[in-house]
């Protein structure tokens, strides 16, 4: 049947933007194109100091104009549903009647950011200890972390409240991109953003407005709660050829989604490793989250679809970690006034490594501390002389990593919860036979990979 609807999956990355086109197949949802950008969209940000995290709006939408413009036009013409998913916790302003204008490409319509923020990001560390400690207490099952959309919020209000003056609209990248396509006059978002953000209570499905507005928040910042799953709105003009009037859903977690592309068995547990780490299950249908965080539990329950939820071990430190290893035996080789490309030194470490099967060396490798114990950074213990080749090291590291993780969510409840085999995905698995060789080692569980997690084919399996 050539002219079968497909649904549009988007994913706005850290990184890159995917872009996915999904059509029904006899086995399931079929990837008919995908195309991916990198959107080098890192950014200065002047008032938050060293500890700020930022990306320009201009350069992701840049990205995903690419991205679409290099979808076969008539594929996009049959597209009748979009799904897009994003960075969670992140947050953007913009002004409501000025967030885009739309102007006419090479592939049709297609809107240009107007007068918005830049994105600060989930990685952004402005939020110290200190300053997180001093803001109310929320009334949610997820404790407050730097990154959390609510927290830059009350940052901005403290330290620079004018900024706050310029914007009357504010929501996550995707839910940005979403009020765009539809031109919502308020923002929608999913309870998945919105427990993501802090300050919102998943049980009522609703914002802590009451204690936010004691202590001066804009909540008229605030978006709108809806359901993962439902219909934001229709697209306002024939984007890059995509019918004027597609239905759009409501933004959703990259998170969920990625899991969402992959989890089939409930008997399944998903260990992720790209830039961080995460192990997650599917809680049992009618599971609530307790009514209070355990701030010291490295175990968050994140809100999935139909209202169940997942457990998630969230670590902030996976292929990120091995990447700033990279990073510091480039920059080690350029002092010694030599340079290698620093890919080149990847795969000599892993190299290494795959050769020392085993290493006494002991490496924590929490260098980004965790949202549990945001104060405990890395350390290695355990130095001999005969431990300290590249290849040890290497390998002292990798196993740090899962180790780390198994930390969070150990066998032992693994097993509990009726997991029976373990789906390994994420970039870093994908390109490390080392932290491949050391999840096989620490997990009493089968670990099969290939089925990969991809939140833009997610987000177009939800719609």
């Amino acid at each position: 049947e050539p002219r079968a609807a497909c649904v549009l999956g988007i994913d706005l990355g850290t990184t890159s933007v995917k872009a996915a086109l999904v059509v029904g197949g006899e086995q399931g949802p079929v990837v008919a194109e995908s195309c991916s950008r990198e959107t080098q969209a890192q950014t200065g940000s002047p008032g938050a100091g060293p500890q700020g995290m930022e990306q320009s709006v201009r350069k992701i939408v840049r990205a995903l104009n690419e991205c679409l413009a290099a979808l076969p036009q008539q594929q996009l013409q049959r597209v009748s549903h979009i799904g897009i998913s994003g960075q969670m916790h992140g947050i953007v302003f913009w002004k409501r009647d000025e967030g885009c204008k739309w102007t006419e490409s090479e592939t049709g319509p297609t809107f240009e950011p107007g007068e918005v923020s830049n994105l600060v990001t989930w990685q952004d560390g402005r939020c110290s200890p200190d300053f997180l400690s001093s803001l109310p207490q929320p009334q949610s099952h997820i404790s407050l972390a730097k990154g959390f959309g609510c927290a830059t919020v009350y940052w901005y209000l403290k330290k620079s409240p004018d900024f706050l003056k310029s914007y009357d609209a504010a929501g996550t990248i995707h839910d940005y991109v979403v009020a765009m396509l539809c031109d919502l006059k308020k923002p929608l978002m999913s309870d998945q953003n919105a427990a993501s953000w802090g300050y919102f209570n998943s049980r009522s499905k609703s914002w802590n407005t009451d204690i936010l507005k004691k202590s001066g928040f804009p909540v008229h910042l605030l978006p709108e709660v809806g359901d993962p799953g439902s219909i934001a709105g229709r697209t306002i003009c024939a984007w890059h050829g995509i019918p004027k009037g597609a239905e759009v859903g409501i933004a959703l977690g990259d998170f969920q989604c990625s899991v969402y592309s992959c989890l089939t068995e409930r008997t399944d547990a998903v260990l992720n490793i790209g830039t961080s780490a995460q192990l997650t299950i599917s809680m049992p249908p009618g599971f609530q989250p307790p009514e209070t965080p355990d701030p010291f539990s490295a175990v968050t329950y994140y809100p999935y679809f139909s209202g169940n939820y997942l457990a998630v071990a969230a670590s902030l430190n996976g292929g990120n970690v091995l990447a700033m290893f990279v990073d510091m035996v480039t920059q080690w080789i350029a002092e010694m006034g030599l340079a290698v490309q620093e890919n080149t030194i990847y795969s000599k470490i892993i190299k290494a490594a795959l050769i020392q099967n085993d290493s006494k060396l002991s490496i924590h490798p929490t260098v980004f501390g965790e949202r549990h114990m945001p104060e405990q950074l890395a350390s290695v213990t355990n130095i001999s002389v005969s431990d300290v080749s590249l290849g040890h090291v290497t390998r002292a590291l990798c196993r740090g990593i899962i180790e780390n993780l198994h930390s969070m969510l150990p066998s032992e409840c693994l097993t509990e919860m009726g997991v029976r085999r373990i789906l390994g995905t994420g970039s870093a698995l994908a390109r490390n036979e080392v932290l491949r060789q050391e999840a096989e080692r620490i997990f009493p569980f089968p670990v099969v990979y290939g089925k990969d997690v991809d939140a833009a084919v997610g987000a177009a399996m939800v719609m």
